[in-house]
């Protein structure tokens, strides 16, 4: 099924997952699947090699697991900066062969250790060439604070708008953690004529560290009432897991509310935080 359609029926819910390190069994991440089955999300994304890695055979094999064994609708993601459009065809075969009509689009972080490809500059170049190469569903990713490499939130909105034109069909965004900052930027793409579904990215922090480095990676900005939760609590585990957990519900429930088209949980593979979510906002959603 093609996720764009899911929007017609309410808000949509989904989760993403990545694949194991190379150094453990990929029999973990089927473990975790497992148990986020019975959540019943509407789709499953599965990440590929970060910072210019490639897993994505690996990938590839999970988001076929997620369709066949689980049956529960699955999306790829598939970064540029690092492959020509010869090995993009390749992938993309994969991906047709392996029965995966889903893919989340990027860019891809650049990694300082390995000089990026030519072929594709921005994630507007690859959409538009899958566009050519198969009936595939494609979403883009949004920053509601504004992408970290971008000059302005004006800008940055103008070259989320080429995703829109280039053929991109829904969006999933970078996670944030003050809600205002998404109806903000909700403001910005009606203005811009961005008129496709957007899915918050929902991020529930359950130790110090994760934040630190997700913070380093994206940029996203951190409200007085987070922070002190993280304070307060970072000495405790279980209790900042706890608060980490309760806070994103406090997030879906105000999106929710506001009516936004999906909710995006990145579970860090993480199927108790995930489960615990779930059950406290299923009827929200659903509703």
């Amino acid at each position: 099924m093609k996720i764009k359609q899911m929007f017609e029926k309410g808000t949509v819910f989904s989760f993403e997952i990545f694949p194991p390190k190379k150094t453990s069994s990929i029999d973990t991440i089927y473990n975790t699947l497992e148990q986020l089955r019975d959540l019943k999300p509407d789709f499953i994304s599965v990440t590929f090699g970060a910072g210019g890695s490639s897993n994505n055979n690996t990938t590839c094999e999970i988001a076929q697991t997620i369709k066949e064994k689980y049956c529960i609708e699955s999306a790829a993601h598939l970064p540029c900066i690092n492959y020509t459009k010869e090995e993009i065809v390749k992938i993309l075969g994969e991906f047709k062969k392996h029965g995966i009509s889903n893919i989340l689009a990027l860019r891809g972080d650049i990694n300082p250790d390995i000089p990026p490809k030519s072929d594709f500059k921005y994630a507007s170049d690859l959409i538009a060439f899958i566009k050519q190469h198969g009936d595939f569903d494609i979403a883009g990713a949004c920053y509601p604070e504004g992408h970290m490499e971008t000059d302005n939130l004006v800008t940055d909105v103008l070259n989320l708008k080429k995703k829109i034109e280039a053929g991109a069909e829904h969006l999933i965004s970078q996670l944030f953690f003050d809600n205002s900052y998404f109806y903000s930027f909700l403001e910005r793409t009606q203005i811009a004529g961005i008129d496709v579904p957007i899915e918050a990215g929902i991020m529930p922090v359950t130790n110090k560290g994760q934040i630190e480095r997700m913070v380093s990676m994206c940029g996203a900005s951190l409200p007085s009432k987070f922070s002190k939760m993280i304070q307060k609590y970072e000495h405790s585990p279980e209790a900042l897991r706890d608060a980490g957990i309760a806070y994103a519900i406090d997030q879906i429930v105000d999106l929710v509310s506001n009516g936004v088209d999906g909710i995006h949980l990145y579970t860090m593979n993480n199927p108790y935080v995930a489960k615990r979510i779930s059950e406290a906002v299923e009827s929200i959603i659903r509703s």
